[in-house]
């Protein structure tokens, strides 16, 4: 049975979605996102705060990039990565909030 066209269009949403859900899947990616939030960073310096050598992190960066949440500008031989959407902020909050919830559902077990 085929599909209909708007079970098309809801369908390549939701995998859309999940291209930019698997990119934020790891931890060393939502480091290097929170960061660059505060200014744009070449990879050099990620690689401290990540703790990683620069092919991992440039990895991360090509992900995140093909994910659209990071751009980066070339300054000379220099390459510097920014965060290219500003909703971040609002999925570091739901994070924190999911997390929190869980922890009062932890400590309620122990009671």
């Amino acid at each position: 049975m085929a599909m209909k066209p708007a079970a098309r269009a809801a369908r390549s949403r939701y995998e859309a979605r999940a291209r930019i859900a698997k990119a934020l899947a790891h931890s060393s990616r939502l480091m290097i996102l929170e960061a660059l939030e505060r200014r744009p960073m070449c990879v050099c310096e990620l690689t401290d705060l990540v703790g990683a050598d620069q092919s991992t992190v440039s990895k991360h960066l090509a992900l995140l990039k093909q994910a659209g949440l990071v751009e980066d500008r070339r300054d000379g031989v220099m390459v510097f990565y920014s965060v290219k959407v500003c909703c971040l902020k609002g999925f570091w909050e739901c994070i924190e909030g999911v997390l929190s919830e869980n922890l009062k559902a932890q400590q309620a077990v122990l009671r």
